[in-house]
């Protein structure tokens, strides 16, 4: 996941390290280093800018199955490694530095980083998404002490323990399974009474020993001083309140689209996902959104890769118009 909305913690960027590109490219997800290689590949020489963290979501992601290619899985982590080495093959220029401001009232767009200011022509927004929060007492405090959003990241730590997983769709259910390599026990629990997982990983889940579910209910908090020591669960249906003892607590409810940096200039919905139209175009012409930054509907590898090869094209044709606009020829007959 890549968070492109920090607020910068070094001094602001020298202005005389401006650097002019045709393409910048916000995030190194599928969605990013799609764009990369396409853009690439039309000789724009894009910059990629990693953000917090080199391939988003999907580089946490113990096994990817269901990306057309990879018949036996590939790790995320060699999924993003592959994606950028072919997209640094053509010759895009990934860059490990995060956007911290932006103005896109301006031709070139200026974008500024902890280290540079950039001047795009034109702007590829893939900025992804990061887990949502429960927002109960305990779970800030106790981050990083048995409170995690990434069972790839921080499952081993919990060899011959107890967990609890709060969700129940693809990405919980999934990371449920991979913890029970370490866990003794995992237990589910969902606010509803049936998962919302897809049919093969709600067969692999029910079929798991170590995996337990609690059903129609919610977390109201986690209790801990130093390490998670326990759980308090209410029941939804009845009201009942119940303390569980647990060692971790790994939470998958959703995400929140990382575009706060865009606000009040790109045009987004109730929930912050940019809104593009059939070619990945924003209300900013010359700004172009994919991946989960701009999805809230499908948000799988494969749509995120498939949005951003498609805002890449979009942007050399783009590219082209304007190069046309500005023509000898046609500012001359502007001029007549």
């Amino acid at each position: 996941m890549m968070d492109f909305n920090l607020k910068p913690v070094a001094s602001q960027p020298d202005q005389n390290s401006e650097k002019h590109v045709k393409v910048l490219i916000l995030g190194t997800g599928p969605a990013g280093l799609s764009a990369a290689l396409y853009a690439a590949r039309a000789d724009l020489n894009p910059v990629v800018l990693t953000g917090m963290e080199l391939g988003g979501q999907v580089s946490l992601t113990y096994t990817v199955e269901n990306y057309p290619g990879f018949p036996d899985g590939v790790s995320g982590t060699e999924m993003v490694e592959l994606f950028q080495r072919q997209a640094e093959k053509f010759g895009a220029v990934v860059e490990y530095d995060t956007a911290i401001k932006a103005d896109l009232s301006r031709k070139p767009f200026r974008i500024e980083t902890y280290n540079t200011v950039y001047l795009a022509d034109t702007l590829i927004v893939t900025t992804g998404a990061t887990p949502r929060h429960l927002e109960i007492p305990g779970e800030r405090e106790l981050t990083g002490r048995g409170v995690s959003y990434c069972a790839t990241c921080d499952g081993w730590f919990f060899k011959g323990k107890e967990v609890i997983v709060v969700g129940g769709g693809d990405s919980a259910v999934e990371e449920a399974i991979f913890l029970t390599r370490y866990a003794d026990s995992v237990t589910i629990v969902h606010r509803r009474d049936e998962l919302r997982a897809g049919p093969i990983l709600q067969e692999r889940a029910f079929d798991n020993p170590k995996i337990k579910f609690i059903w129609d209910s919610v977390l109201t908090e986690i209790v801990g001083e130093d390490a998670v020591r326990s759980i308090r669960l209410q029941n939804l249906r009845s009201g009942a309140i119940q303390e569980m003892r647990t060692d971790g607590v790994f939470i998958f409810i959703g995400h929140t689209p990382n575009t706060q940096l865009f606000e009040g200039q790109l045009t987004m919905d109730a929930a912050g996902y940019i809104i593009t139209d059939k070619l990945m175009r924003t209300n900013i012409r010359g700004v172009f959104a994919a991946g989960e930054a701009a999805d809230p509907v499908y948000r799988q590898v494969v749509t995120s890769a498939g949005m951003g090869a498609a805002a890449a094209i979009q942007a050399n044709h783009y590219l082209d118009e304007i190069a046309g606009e500005t023509s000898p020829s046609n500012v001359a007959l502007k001029r007549q």
